[in-house]
């Protein structure tokens, strides 16, 4: 059993965010901890300077909502919105906040993932703890 699971979600259809959520709970040890993690991707440098800082944080506050919506206003389950890069950042994340466990879920590998890698394949490589692939 896990006290600290982190569950990366995207917003994409591909993959199921109830069943990653229920590994996680079947993982977690009594009193543990899930965070449902969302990682906005960067805006390049030359166009974020032309986006009001308020502006920023009106869409922190939005994605991290959807996030909310997107795990059921789950009551168990705390949610971060962080920006970077994907896997990088879950990665981060997880070294940062002495997460023991990451649940992802993942798609089925495609040729575009053989060149340039998937996120849960990252995460996999490099993460600091155990990882577990939701298929």
């Amino acid at each position: 059993m896990y006290s600290n699971i982190l569950v990366p979600i995207a917003f994409d259809h591909e993959r199921d965010t109830n069943a990653a959520l229920a590994v996680a709970r079947q993982l977690r040890a009594s009193g543990g901890h899930i965070t449902a993690l969302n990682v906005e991707e960067e805006v390049p440098q030359f166009v974020a300077r032309y986006i009001p800082e308020d502006s920023r944080a009106d869409s922190r506050e939005a994605i991290t909502e959807a996030l909310r919506a997107r795990i059921g206003h789950a009551e168990d389950v705390e949610v971060a919105v962080v920006t970077g890069h994907g896997g990088e950042a879950i990665v981060d994340y997880a070294r940062d906040h002495g997460i023991d466990c990451i649940v992802i879920a993942s798609h089925r590998p495609g040729v575009q993932d053989y060149f340039i890698g998937s996120t849960a394949a990252r995460v996999v490589r490099h993460a600091p703890c155990a990882v577990h692939v939701v298929r």
